[in-house]
């Protein structure tokens, strides 16, 4: 059986339901889950700390190898055992759901088979509600056990004996080859669903083929058939597992606090929806064809645009919570030690009063994107475009704390001024191909200020590259990769193509790309970090926007290596290629698919 601690980040897969998500790892332990929502508390969390957290354990009670991989073409997780006396897989997977009766159900299913020989299996379920700092209680009798928890109650049912011991439930049994035992854990109360053996392993295997039905038939939409069909399918599997469907909205990744530096501070709650990972989003879907799902995003987002009197910030936050609160208030949990050792664990977030004008480049983006590739823009909508590009043309001109979210005051980001031209330029391209009312020639003016100011302040002859902030002659930032990407600059203009270099020789490691200058940190934070993976997919669709074809292939497939065993990436990769921060980013996985459809569509 497992020992309380904590594997590596990479070391684990991703299943859900489309309302919340657990992390499994290679040894057959659930030790991430929050229930009912993404943005829940942790009821198995013993990633953020092995002792304290919970977790679910299912494993052969002998010493195995492992391997873990997906049923093609599904979220459907397997993890296999290979000892001497025979080979066993525990298969887990959350069904999903349009049946409103069963929209507040959430189902959690482990079903265990032995393949071929025969093998001993134990396993240990020790929920911690409330981010273990909740007490519980436990019921059971023979196959059913009751944890209740002053916030929440779960129902385990199995196909096995169970037995309490203190908080936990334990369960010891043999199988023999074509055997299997089921576990299901369900956010309801006081009602056995699975009481007779055979029932359970029926009803289990119902619901198995069930969900594998859903997610072939949802992947069945992409239109994607390049090169890296394997690695794009799952990255759009991953966003859809991030979705939050009673709303549409996307959280960043499904984990707090997983670190970018191990031992260090730099630890955030990503279970939240930003509008800029938003808006890129719905450009890596629409690429592929899934347009119910962009549509959803877009409205999510349009619901949450406000023009209050006074608003410094914006009409709109940098990020919301998935229900699409604004109040997302950031606290520390003292009472967890952190994945492997890295403190604070921070739930909440404070960035979401940040000032990042970014954001509404890219939501006019998508706005545009869908306009071009979804449903043409409606009169509403169009409305809401003219105010804020309005609401932009007045304010672009000011620092704010930029796309990495900075907590060292705010400054003149480049970044930031590009995709406020962004917001301008697509809104002009809508307002001339639809012939929609607008005010081009004050609009166009702005524009074309912006460009100009990016041009002259923006470019250092020093670096002979494009930096991070305006009237700054020694920073380098990954983000202007942005540029060509969003057609602000020829991606063979002389001073692009001198940026390139610049930053192929001071910011990328083999194909990763650090965010900026290792020793010029600009977020005000101690410590070092990885390199972003983000920035890494960002490279190679400039290398290919460029015509050095050969270097983004290489790249791109190099930074394919760098995929944990399932094809996720985390948001950052260490010195040693280890995955660090939040597990998986959506953020890495849309940039993915970004970069190998236009890398193949180059290559022919």
């Amino acid at each position: 059986m497992t020992s309380a601690r904590s594997l590596p980040i990479a070391d684990h897969g991703l299943i859900g339901d489309l309302r919340s998500a657990a992390l499994v790892a290679t040894d057959g332990t659930i030790d991430w889950y929050c229930c009912p929502r993404f943005d829940a508390p942790s009821v198995f969390g013993g990633i953020l700390d092995a002792e304290r957290g919970g977790r679910f354990e299912l494993a052969p009670d002998i010493p195995t190898r492992t391997k873990q991989f997906y049923f093609p073409d599904t979220n459907v997780l397997i993890t296999r055992f290979f000892a001497e006396d025979g080979v066993g897989e525990v298969q887990d997977f959350m069904p999903v759901t349009d049946d409103s009766r069963e929209a507040d159900r959430h189902r959690l299913i482990r079903r265990v088979l032995c393949v071929r020989g025969s093998l001993p299996f134990q396993a240990r379920i020790a929920p911690r509600f409330g981010y273990g700092a909740e007490p519980h209680t436990v019921r059971a009798r023979y196959n059913d056990a009751l944890f209740e928890s002053p916030s929440l109650t779960l129902d385990l049912n199995a196909s096995v004996p169970l037995e309490p011991q203190g908080q936990d439930v334990w369960a010891t049994f043999k199988l023999h080859e074509g055997e299997q035992a089921v576990f299901a854990l369900d956010r309801v109360g006081g009602t056995s669903h699975l009481t007779h053996r055979e029932c359970a392993l029926t009803e289990a295997q119902r619901q198995f083929d069930a969900t594998v039905r859903y997610w072939r038939g949802w992947l069945a939409a992409s239109r994607y058939r390049g090169r890296w069909r394997e690695m794009v399918h799952r990255s759009a599997l991953t966003l859809k597992l991030l979705s939050y469907a009673p709303t549409g909205a996307m959280v960043a990744a499904p984990t707090t606090s997983l670190p970018e530096q191990p031992g260090g501070e730099r630890n955030w709650d990503y279970r939240y929806v930003w509008v800029r990972d938003a808006a890129f989003c719905v450009y890596a879907l629409l690429r592929l064809g899934f347009t119910r799902e962009a549509e959803a995003f877009m409205r999510f987002l349009r619901e949450r645009i406000h023009f209050e009197q006074d608003d410094s910030t914006g009409p709109l936050q940098i990020m919301y919570g998935i229900d699409g609160r604004r109040d997302l208030p950031e606290r520390t949990l003292n009472h967890l030690a952190g994945h492997l050792g890295s403190r604070p664990v921070r739930v909440g977030n404070g960035a979401a009063d940040q000032l990042q004008l970014d954001i509404y480049g890219a939501l006019i983006d998508s706005l545009y994107l869908y306009d071009k590739w979804g449903q043409p823009v409606s009169s509403d909508d169009w409305d809401t475009v003219s105010a804020l590009v309005d609401w932009v043309c007045a304010h672009w001109d000011q620092p704010d704390e930029g796309v990495w979210e900075t907590r060292g005051g705010r400054k003149n980001f480049l970044y930031s001024r590009l995709m406020c031209w962004v917001a301008i330029e697509r809104a002009v391209r809508m307002a001339r191909h639809r012939g929609l009312p607008a005010d081009l020639t004050y609009w166009g003016g702005v524009r074309d200020e912006i460009y100009r100011q990016i041009m002259a302040r923006g470019w250092s002859a020093e670096r002979g590259a494009f930096t991070q902030t305006l009237d700054d002659s020694t920073v380098l930032d990954a983000s202007v990769l942005m540029m060509p990407l969003a057609k602000f600059v020829s991606p063979t203009d002389p001073k692009w193509l001198s940026t390139l270099d610049t930053l192929g020789k001071d910011l990328v490691s083999d194909s990763l790309v650090y965010r900026y200058d290792p020793e010029a940190s600009p977020d005000g934070l101690r410590g070092e970090e990885g390199t972003f993976s983000i920035c890494s997919f960002w490279y190679v669709e400039a290398l290919t926007r460029a015509g050095r074809l050969d270097e983004a292939r290489l790249a791109f497939e190099k930074m394919l290596t760098y995929a944990n065993h399932l094809g996720l990436y985390a948001e950052e990769i260490g010195r040693t290629g280890e995955q660090q921060g939040n597990f998986p980013q959506a953020f890495t996985h849309l940039a993915l698919i970004s970069a190998a459809f236009n890398l193949d569509r180059a290559l022919g």
